[in-house]
């Protein structure tokens, strides 16, 4: 990944023919083997960490004019810290260890740091100046080039969103997560859109139905004439393939039966709006251990304008009997339901997602959870969220 960044970038290549020591990790440029003193005017080695900002998905820029800096405070030859240097206390999660953040440094000079090699070499000058000069064999061009740093990600592009906002820690969380989304309509296609952003491992979808004009109305993306009528998952995997690896739709319906189909799977998300079909679902997710989520949504007319509810119930290997016996969930349809009016609205059915995909969130540790709930009720007419916790 280096080497590919340094073949459109030529501040970086010219880091590297300097003879920098680099390293591409988690979307930070690393930059070891920065020499530096310490209080007791000792000889010590750190490494500064900076963040790439991608412009086109082969270019890349500074986000600004910080760096961060694993290791202890520089000091001058005087035996006192650098004052030129502001910053803090930092952490930084990048995926060697060998490179732990500690703090960060500000100092922006008149002309600013438009490119990476203006910005290393501005702080390799504060931060090692003293010590180059107090010990002249301290040599920060190693040519040390570490090209592979880390897993390889999910993502065909950088991700860019978790390394600016310095939470590579929490979105780690996911990093092992297989996870299921059974029918791919109005919430479920929220629910896809949402989780392909998210790096877990494997994504698998499933629903059997073709993809109609109604469908493109309640469910995100852009609509290609060519696209009608083809099953919903060959739709989806066309839309997100581009996107991410480890996507895998499959037109088809899941019912008891079909352990193989969730060996491996962490978490599953339910979103049909059959509740026969629903309560085989439920008996093979419960009988497999595997914590879920199911949505649900119900409207009416009310005084000419619509009203009505949306729901989300998690359901977890310790509770999901007892919360399947609350009869909160749909288990079976009324008489004459396929005559029914199934009224679904775009708005709706991204809220219900994203109530389930942060309560999933949630249980991964990623997102903090003051009152831990089984069953989530948002009224459109308050609109107010109720609650039930966790007894």
């Amino acid at each position: 990944m280096l080497f590919q960044l340094a073949n459109h970038n030529p501040d970086i290549q010219k880091l590297i023919d300097r003879g920098f020591a680099l390293r591409f990790d988690s979307n930070f440029l690393v930059v070891m083997d920065i020499p530096y003193l310490n209080a007791e005017g000792n000889l010590c080695w750190g490494a500064i960490v900076t963040v790439l900002k991608d412009i086109d998905g082969s270019r890349v820029e500074p986000v600004d004019h910080q760096i961060f800096f694993a290791g202890g405070v520089p000091h001058g030859l005087d035996g006192n810290p650098i004052p030129s240097l502001g910053g803090g206390a930092a952490e930084v999660t990048l995926a060697k260890s060998d490179v732990v953040v500690q703090r960060s440094f500000s100092n922006k000079p008149p002309g600013g740091l438009p490119d990476f090699y203006t910005k290393i070499e501005h702080y390799l000058s504060i931060v090692s100046g003293p010590a180059r000069h107090r010990y002249p064999e301290a040599d920060p061009f190693t040519f040390n080039v570490d090209d592979d740093a880390g897993p390889e990600s999910v993502f065909h592009f950088r991700d860019t969103l978790t390394s600016r906002a310095l939470i590579g820690d929490l979105a780690a969380k996911f990093a092992s997560e297989i996870v299921a989304v059974i029918g791919l309509g109005g919430t479920g296609a929220y629910v896809l859109d949402y989780l392909t952003k998210t790096n877990v491992v494997e994504i698998r979808g499933y629903d059997p139905k073709p993809f109609h004009v109604h469908n493109a109305f309640r469910s995100p993306g852009q609509l290609s004439a060519d696209e009608l009528g083809k099953p919903k998952p060959e739709v989806y995997q066309n839309r997100y393939q581009t996107f991410r690896k480890g996507l895998h739709l499959e037109a088809k319906a899941i019912e008891s039966n079909c352990e193989a189909d969730f060996a491996g799977v962490t978490f599953a998300f339910v979103c049909v709006d059959s509740g026969t079909a629903r309560a085989e679902i439920f008996d093979l997710l419960i009988r497999l251990g595997i914590p879920f989520i199911d949505v649900g949504m119900g409207l009416v007319r009310q005084n000419g304008a619509l009203a009505g509810m949306i729901r989300t119930t998690v359901l977890k290997p310790e509770n999901a009997e007892e919360v399947r016996a609350k009869q909160l969930v749909p288990l079976s349809d009324p008489p004459g339901h396929e005559y029914r009016a199934n009224i679904q609205i775009a708005e709706l059915n991204a809220m219900n997602a994203s109530i389930a995909v942060l309560a999933y969130k949630q249980h991964c540790g990623f997102y903090a959870q003051g009152l831990p709930a089984y069953n989530l009720l948002m009224n459109t007419t308050l609109p107010h969220l109720f609650v039930e916790p966790n007894a």
